[in-house]
């Protein structure tokens, strides 16, 4: 049997749906969102927006994470009120992140009763099937826009499956009935949630929002669900797409089906702004979607973020636990650094560690990162080669291998990045 000639296998490249960028600013910070502006990591926060302090502290705590803009619930007079010293607190504290309102059902009063909430927020989020009923949801819709206008904001008219328009949702399903071949309740639904998405984007135009200025969503809880949707609503528009698989649950649930959804629709160059919605566990940590919004992206190699750490499962030649503790020992700190080191290092990011637990194929791995260490596993001496660079460089042992390999590393990331650093201050 002849063989057919090979060729080269070429790499991935994914190409963006969204031609349009908007600008999300505050201060001298401006946030592009769509074009050819990283895909965006974008947060939460769940404490009373009333609550000034408390809702500064842990916007703080979500952009030290990584989050690139914050959304806060904006719904009662009290949290309009809270907006602007919320502003003011974060700037006293050096955090310039944006802030986006979350609006629902009394947004149109908000926004004009409280100019300076309109006005110290950097994006609104309108839902346009809680904007009123009936005759009032165009009023009520329009007021939301002119506020954007007025203060020259960009929007995110952002669908829900758990709150559509009802009054669309029922003139669909009237129309699908009288269909020689009627869709199915589910594709009448995903057709609901994308007219009302891109409908409420062409009213804002019509009444002269600049179209670079509007994002898109169409969040649902389901995987299929949601890849269906945003397949169908990229190919209908060019605006920046937000991303999210709402209401994705605790824990291994909502970060595997979260990872399942955004991956397959950024693979395909889908998504502009991405948040995963997680239910904290009791006493967890707010800052755990960001941490995983972030993984996805750098996992699927759009974005780095933090120095990433290879390390092996374990298994049987590894029944020490000392290659786990080192990989949680290391991951921790570059976490716990890359607020300083994202200024101080410039490319660190990028950084690739390798803590491996045995022979097999520790040295393998360690010599494809930029520093590796190969533990002995169990049974052998306590001799732990390093590489760095793909070479072998020295052999820590005793019992003090993870503070001294944590030693190595600092240097490691001193010598390099901080020359790289330098060197592009100086260009």
């Amino acid at each position: 049997m002849q063989q057919q000639p090979q060729q080269a296998i070429e790499p991935i490249v994914m190409s963006r749906h969204a031609t349009r960028q908007a600008r999300v600013a505050w201060g001298d910070r401006v946030v592009t969102v769509g074009g050819d502006a990283p895909v965006r990591v974008q947060s939460m926060t769940n404490t009373d927006t009333a609550d000034v302090i408390g809702t500064a502290i842990q916007v703080k705590e979500l952009a030290l994470a990584g989050s690139e803009m914050v959304r806060i619930t904006v719904n009662t007079p009290e949290a309009a009120e809270a907006v602007a010293p919320i502003r003011e607190q974060l700037d006293r504290m050096g955090i310039d992140v944006p802030l986006i309102g979350d609006f629902h059902y009394n947004g149109h009063r908000l926004l004009t009763d409280y100019p300076a909430c309109a006005q110290a927020l950097s994006k609104y989020r309108i839902n346009p099937g809680n904007v009123g009923k009936g005759d009032k949801h165009d009023k009520q819709f329009g007021q939301m826009i002119e506020a954007a206008m007025r203060w020259n904001k960009p929007v995110r008219i952002g669908v829900n499956w758990g709150s559509l328009d009802q009054e669309l949702l029922a003139r669909l399903m009237d129309d699908n009935a009288a269909r020689t071949s009627p869709w199915d309740a589910k594709s009448v639904m995903y057709e609901a949630l994308i007219q009302s998405a891109v409908g409420s984007a062409e009213q804002a135009r019509a009444m002269g929002m600049d179209p670079n200025q509007i994002i898109l969503s169409c969040k649902v809880s389901g995987v299929q669900d949601l890849v269906a949707v945003y397949q169908a609503l990229a190919r209908r528009c060019d605006y920046p797409l937000h991303l999210g698989l709402t209401e994705a649950g605790m824990g291994a649930k909502g970060i595997v089906a979260s990872s399942a959804a955004l991956s397959i629709l950024l693979q395909q160059g889908i998504g502009d702004t991405i948040r995963v919605s997680l239910t904290p566990a009791p006493g967890e940590a707010r800052t755990q979607e960001v941490v995983v919004a972030s993984e996805i992206l750098q996992a699927l190699g759009v974005r780095a973020f933090v120095p990433s750490v290879t390390a092996c499962p374990g298994c049987g030649r590894t029944t020490s636990t000392t290659f786990q503790e080192l990989t949680q020992q290391i991951d921790d700190f570059l976490r716990a650094q890359m607020p300083v080191w994202r200024e101080k290092y410039p490319g660190v990011e990028k950084m690739k560690v390798a803590v491996m637990g045995c022979i097999v194929n520790g040295p393998g791995e360690s010599k494809h990162a930029d520093i590796g260490i190969s533990l002995p596993g169990t049974g052998e001496a306590p001799a732990a080669p390093v590489f760095i660079d793909g070479e072998k460089r020295m052999t820590l042992r005793g019992d003090t291998i993870a503070r001294d390999f944590q030693v190595v590393v600092e240097n490691y990331i001193a010598q390099r990045f901080g020359t790289a650093g330098t060197l592009a201050q100086s260009n």
